[in-house]
């Protein structure tokens, strides 16, 4: 699995670092999206899946997700 994420879709509002904070964060500076890790082995797919889909904006992106 390997995460992608569009900081010029990027509302924000925090929802994935609230939901992962282990993989995502806010920059300080903006408020947007920062990918901490773009390829986590130790986090559930599912809850990656769960952050992407919750995320108002579209922003977040799985790729190879079938080998979750």
């Amino acid at each position: 699995m390997k995460i992608k994420i569009d900081r010029n879709l990027c509302y924000g509002t925090g929802r994935c670092a609230e939901t992962l904070p282990e993989v995502f964060d806010q920059d300080p500076r903006d408020g947007l999206v920062v990918l901490l890790v773009d390829s986590p082995q130790a986090v559930d797919g599912d809850d990656v899946r769960f952050a992407a889909q919750f995320c108002p904006s579209g922003c977040i992106s799985i790729e190879n997700d079938d080998q979750v």
